[in-house]
This record gives structure tokens, C-alpha cells and sequence, in this order.
């Protein structure tokens, strides 16, 4: 009976340890979801990996910074031109058409409070976005990897959009100094988190008539989109 129990439990050990083997080296399959992200409101983001860096791949929508306090919400056109402290709004302050697509937009004074972005997240620099464009073959072409393809978004003709990359970019437009909203289906423009002066910092940009990035320095007071890179 001794030797009948050990020929069978070599086997059913052998079996166990191959099973564990094979499941541990399966590939992750392709159809699962990517990563997700959750912010301190609930709003649930994924990710995307780009070289070496992990990119949110939609843009922030949070109401609140990452310590629970509330971001002020500024609807009012002169109240915005005035403003040189925290802010943000959705596109013609109209949340319910605007923000589960395109997310919020934040002045650069929510930027530089370091506490934007989902814990372990943070606004990427110039130096950072330089990283990204540079991965997808520099400025004159990593905006057509980008951009979300097609024109469901994106006015036509939407020039050379393939989404090869995954960041999925979307037209969410912006808000000028003065309080009014424009470009909505036309550009994209993100915050970096690197200050240019008093009064100006960092963007980037991408338009539905080129492949081409472009990173420009304007006014602190306008709201742009933002995306986040996850800390190193």
C-alpha cells in the first residue's frame, strides 16, 4: 500500500507544478481590458502603456484634487478672466454633453498645485511629453499615432489618424483667457506641469488638419485638458 500511495502522488506533484508552471508563462490575453486608473471621484480611466512610460489614455474629469478638496468649478466668463487662482470648467459648462467624452478643462494654477493627477499619477513636464513625441518618431509625425482615428470626434479630414500608439487623443477644444470656449472637434491641447513665466506655461497641441505635435507656451489662465503619466 505504501509503494501504490507514492507511485500516485509523483504524478499528481509533477501535474500540480506543471500546471503552475504553464499558467504563470501565459501570455495576458489581448481581448481582457487594459488597466484601469480610478480617481478620488470614481471616474474610472485606462491606461496605456508607450514605451516606457504609462499614460492615462483619456483625459482627467476629477472635481477634486487627490487630498479630497474641491476644485473651484468657475462657470462665469468675467469671473474666469480675472482669475489668476485655481479653476475649471467643461466645455460651455455643459458637463452633461462634454464630460465623460472629453473630461474637464483645468487653468494651469489646478497644475501646479502637484495635486491634479490620481495618487501614484502625476501632470507630465515638457521634458516628459518630449519623451512620448519622441518615442512615436518626433513632433512632425506622433500626432497622427495619437489621435483617435476617424471622424466621430474629430472634424474631417482628421489627416493621417491612426491611433497606432493608443493614447487615443480626442478634439476636447479649449477655453480661452477671456472666458469663452473654442475648437471643440478641431484640437486637442494639454497642461504640461513646467512654467514658462508669470504668466505663461507649457501645452500641447494636436489638430484634425495635420500629424504634427505642437508644444507652445500661453496664458496660465486658459483651460486646457490634461492627461496624466504614472510615477516612475
Amino acid at each position: 500500500m505504501i509503494k501504490r500511495t507514492k507511485i500516485w502522488i509523483y504524478p499528481l506533484t509533477i501535474m500540480a507544478m506543471l500546471f503552475i508552471l504553464t499558467s504563470s508563462c501565459k501570455k495576458k490575453d489581448s481581448n481582457n481590458p487594459p488597466e484601469t486608473v480610478t480617481d478620488i471621484d470614481g471616474n474610472v480611466y485606462h491606461t496605456i502603456t508607450i514605451g516606457s512610460q504609462v499614460w492615462l489614455a483619456e483625459n482627467l474629469k476629477t472635481t477634486k484634487y487627490n487630498d479630497g478638496t474641491s476644485i473651484p468649478l468657475v462657470k462665469d466668463s468675467t469671473t474666469w478672466l480675472n482669475l489668476i487662482t485655481p479653476g475649471y470648467c467643461y466645455y460651455k459648462n455643459d458637463d452633461a454633453t462634454y464630460k465623460n467624452t472629453y473630461g474637464a478643462l483645468y487653468n494651469w494654477f489646478v497644475v501646479n498645485t502637484g495635486k491634479l493627477a490620481p495618487i501614484g499619477w502625476h501632470v507630465p513636464s515638457n521634458a516628459e511629453w518630449t519623451i512620448l513625441i519622441d518615442f512615436l518618431g518626433g513632433e512632425s509625425v506622433a500626432g497622427g499615432k495619437m489621435k483617435e482615428n476617424g471622424t466621430s470626434h474629430w472634424f474631417p479630414p482628421n489627416t493621417g489618424a491612426t491611433n497606432i500608439s493608443g493614447f487615443s487623443a480626442l478634439p476636447g477644444g479649449n477655453r480661452g483667457y477671456a472666458g469663452s470656449f473654442y475648437s471643440i472637434g478641431a484640437v486637442s491641447f494639454w497642461w504640461t506641469s513646467t512654467d514658462g513665466d508669470n504668466n505663461t506655461a507649457w501645452g500641447s497641441g494636436l489638430n484634425c488638419n495635420g500629424i504634427d505635435e505642437d508644444r507652445f507656451l500661453d496664458s496660465k489662465r486658459y483651460g486646457f485638458s490634461v492627461r496624466c503619466v504614472r510615477d516612475y
